[in-house]
């Protein structure tokens, strides 16, 4: 059954298309339709459906019939258009975070409607070449949401601020594990069990599953660190006191229904982050680390040790804090090593407008030089100890600059295998672009001890070979496409040179 709020927009876009090709302005139209302006524009935007008796009037203002008017069908110049509105895609999209809403996208299309058309087929044929589906764009989506609001979100902090004063938690550190649980049991009648995850080996790689029902139930991966049990059993009190109703149930998420599920998720993760590692105590933490004079990861190390969290965990709370009170804006980078090989980006969030690898999505080698890979690399070739998986990760920094372009970064992180997978090597890092004011915030990035490496976005795209790269994961495939292009072009121009002698 076709969508009521479709019907509106296909309607407003048909009005706004004939009262264009009528040569009509707004105050024309709807004084010839005896209606308001007001209402005329509410119906272009798809957000009044009027009465038959309107519909009429302006069928006959616009010298259409009404069956014309009111039909679903679109013009087959428009099929790509109506594919879109129909989409889900469309209905999850929070236009509204970005100061939009569908009628505003439809006033654009529809003033070359045959090109928007053509337009959109593209999009959509892109989208299904790279296997692009509908969660792909709605946590991009979300990352921009992020972006544009630098990462910090006032009302998130607030909530974690009077959690801890409502629940006596103020100037514990690290909060414990039992204080969390005593709390969740007691407030929110959760039922929790450690025992059943672990013990199913298709349902082992989930960190937690919610169960709700009158006595909400959770459970927690056994195989988790305590600090990453602490997380979860934040985040849970996140949804809970935040009141968030659609939600994922599992973690990581099985299955992405909307827009507002995955920002949900976000706002309970954040509100964990800021439970876990107080804005107050964090900032002065990270005064004092940026006043060094030199690079110390110790000062990292200890402040895993402070709060009790994982590395991506402080991380992430840098990107949350520093851009809103250093003034410095940052990215953010989760790699995971499967194997020998093959190096994921699985997390990012890039203030800095750095320039990513930009054949990540056709599968290319991402640049070995980066600090998040070497990291990976060097703990992989490092000699494993009994019970790997619990020690301290190793941390690393580099000043990373490319090879063409004249941005640069102080990077540093963290990696370590995953709890759940320890074949597979996790890695975090954050970096802030090189500029002549960074100093003022960060001393140490002057520290001739740290090491300065040149950085490409992809392999196949590099042009450094033999001793120049040790590290290349593909031989320059691509580069020497472009390489050949450009001398065929180069051949073409001077034969059609000569011959026009």
């Amino acid at each position: 059954m076709i969508n009521t709020d479709l019907v509106n927009i296909i309607l407003g876009m048909k009005v706004r298309q004939g009262r264009l090709e009528a040569n009509l302005n707004l105050s024309e139209f709807a004084s010839r339709c005896d209606l308001s302006p007001s209402y005329i524009t509410e119906i272009e935007k798809g957000r009044k459906y009027p009465k038959t008796d309107k519909i009429l009037k302006m069928a006959e203002v616009l010298n259409k019939s009404y069956d014309d008017l009111v039909s679903i069908k679109l013009d087959p110049s428009l099929t790509y258009l109506e594919t879109m509105l129909s989409s889900p895609l469309l209905q999850q999209f929070p236009f509204e975070e970005f100061g939009l809403e569908v009628g505003d996208l439809v006033n654009l299309f529809t003033r070359v409607p045959d090109k928007a058309s053509a337009l959109l087929h593209a999009i959509f044929e892109i989208g299904r070449q790279y296997d692009m589906k509908e969660e792909h764009f709605l946590r991009a989506a979300l990352r921009s949401y992020q972006e544009i609001h630098e990462n910090y979100f006032q009302d998130l902090e607030d909530a974690a601020t009077e959690f801890t004063e409502a629940y006596k938690l103020r100037g514990k550190l690290p909060l414990e594990q039992h204080a969390l649980e005593k709390i969740i049991r007691a407030e929110f009648g959760y039922e929790l069990d450690t025992a059943r995850l672990a013990a199913q080996p298709d349902l082992a790689h989930y960190r937690s599953v919610f169960i709700g029902g009158r006595q909400p139930q959770l459970l927690i991966n056994s195989a988790l660190r305590p600090n990453q049990v602490k997380f979860v059993l934040a985040r849970e009190l996140g949804y809970q006191f935040l009141k968030l109703k659609e939600r994922a149930n599992t973690s990581a998420p099985e299955k992405v229904e909307s827009f507002e599920q995955v920002l949900n998720d976000f706002k309970a993760s954040y509100f964990a982050g800021a439970l876990l590692i107080p804005r107050g105590q964090i900032l002065a933490d990270i005064q004092i680390f940026f006043h060094l004079d030199s690079w110390s990861p110790y000062r990292l190390l200890a402040m895993l040790e402070k709060y009790d969290v994982t590395p991506e965990m402080l991380l992430y709370r840098f990107c949350e804090l520093i851009p809103q009170f250093f003034g410095v804006k940052l990215h953010f980078h989760r790699f995971h090593q499967i194997d020998d090989h093959a190096f994921q980006l699985v997390k990012q969030l890039n203030m800095n407008r750095l320039l990513l690898p930009s054949g990540s999505g056709l599968h290319e080698h991402h640049c070995r030089r980066w600090l998040a890979i070497r990291l990976l690399r060097e703990m992989e070739q490092s000699e494993p100890s009994p019970n790997h998986t619990h020690d301290a990760p190793l941390v690393g920094v580099q000043i990373s600059k490319f090879l063409d372009l004249p941005d640069g970064f102080l990077s540093f992180g963290f990696a370590r295998p995953l709890a759940l997978s320890p074949h597979v090597g996790s890695s975090v890092v954050v970096g802030f672009r090189l500029s002549p004011n960074l100093k003022e915030t960060i001393r140490f990035v002057d520290d001739p001890t740290i090491p300065t490496v040149i950085i490409n976005e992809t392999c196949e795209r590099c042009p450094l070979v033999g001793e120049q790269c040790l590290v290349r994961g593909a031989d320059p495939t691509i580069l020497l496409v472009e390489k050949q292009q450009a001398e065929r072009r180069a051949a073409l121009r001077q034969l059609v040179a000569e011959v026009q002698k």
